[in-house]
């Protein structure tokens, strides 16, 4: 089969690989999407992403496909069923496992970070990790259930309450995907900060009352124009430190500012402790995605999330390399990899 294996730092190649043999209550699934992730971006440059990442490997852990293949043991699926992946796989035993904590799990697996992922036109995945998707759904749409299942973690640690009011800080596809989890929670207003013009004009017809462009705009004074003048949430989906202080800076009274954006490991930010106390401010992060894969995918089969429009270009394998060395071709959005696309 076709495979993309990162060898080392920087060095990716599209190669010939064996087909992976289904193991015990495991299927063969014919790769048909895999998003491209920021968590791909680290790997692939040398940096760490939420686990240590042996090399060589085959990243991708945010896809989909067609089961093409049933292990010993296999029971609720069929050949020929559509599905998604939830890459995570714990090890339901450990002390974390055991207090329902699972994404702290001493022994995860990770798909596409620990062991060979969805950047390949076949891979070996445990049935446990698989979620059917509507005939209807593509399987763009379905890869997307992974990033989703984070966000919606992370929604839920935001508190949001119908009627409250809501930034988000970033508008890539975590920022686009956040912005519609806080409407579906029963925001009634959400501000977008963006620099970026057409993810600002992309937020806005996704639901965003007020844009707000930080290089050029007083962000506090913006959100006061728009009447926004407590923001219970904050959600900063960029991973810079001067954003994550910005999302301090402007949050109300009481809220939550939910670090979602991945930063480096070795950087630092600036956090002042009366800011924090004055406002009785929760400072938090969201890691990973437990327990959230299924609705994730109810959300994605019921079409009561948009996670296409922000979907820059479908990519064969061969384009990934490159990809993955251009940072000025993956600002323009969230590209998907099809592993069977000439």
């Amino acid at each position: 089969m076709k495979t993309a294996v990162l060898f080392q730092t920087g060095k990716m190649t599209v190669t010939q690989t064996e087909k992976p043999v289904p193991g015990s209550e495991e299927v063969l699934l014919k790769v048909m999407a895999c998003g491209v992730c920021g968590t791909d971006i680290h790997i692939f440059e040398g940096h760490k992403g939420a686990a240590d990442n042996p090399l060589p490997i085959v990243l991708g852990h945010e896809f989909s496909g067609i089961i093409e293949g049933l292990g010993e043991g296999v029971s609720g699926f069929s050949i020929g069923d559509r599905v998604c992946a939830d890459p995570n796989v714990m090890c339901g035993h450990c002390r974390f496992c055991q207090a329902g904590i699972g994404h702290f799990c001493e022994n995860m697996t990770g798909i596409g970070t620990t062991v060979n992922g969805g950047f390949a036109q076949y891979c070996a995945v445990p049935a446990s990790q698989l979620h059917k998707l509507a005939d209807y759904v593509s399987f763009a749409q379905g890869a997307m259930a992974e990033p989703l299942a984070c966000c919606i973690h992370g929604i839920d640690m935001c508190r949001v309450q119908p009627g409250s009011d809501v930034a988000v800080i970033g508008g890539g596809m975590i920022g686009m995907l956040m912005l519609q989890l806080a409407l579906l929670g029963g925001a009634a207003r959400v501000a977008m900060i963006e620099p970026v013009a057409e993810k600002r004009k992309m937020a806005k017809t996704l639901g965003s009352c007020v844009c707000v462009d930080p290089m050029t705009q007083d962000v506090p004074a913006a959100l006061k124009s728009a009447g926004i003048d407590n923001i219970s949430a904050v959600i900063e989906c960029v991973g810079k430190p001067q954003t994550i202080e910005q999302a301090v800076a402007i949050a109300g009274k009481g809220a939550v500012v939910m670090m979602f954006g991945l930063t480096a490991p070795e950087e630092s930010m600036r956090l002042l402790p009366y800011e924090v106390f004055k406002k009785e401010l929760t400072v938090t992060a969201s890691y990973i995605n437990p327990y959230t894969t299924g609705r994730a995918t109810a959300l994605i089969n019921v079409g009561r999330i948009d996670v296409s429009a922000m979907v820059a270009e479908k990519i064969p394998l061969e384009k990934l390399p490159a990809l993955l060395a251009d940072s000025v071709q993956r600002s323009r959005g969230k590209y998907i990899v099809e592993p069977w696309q000439e």
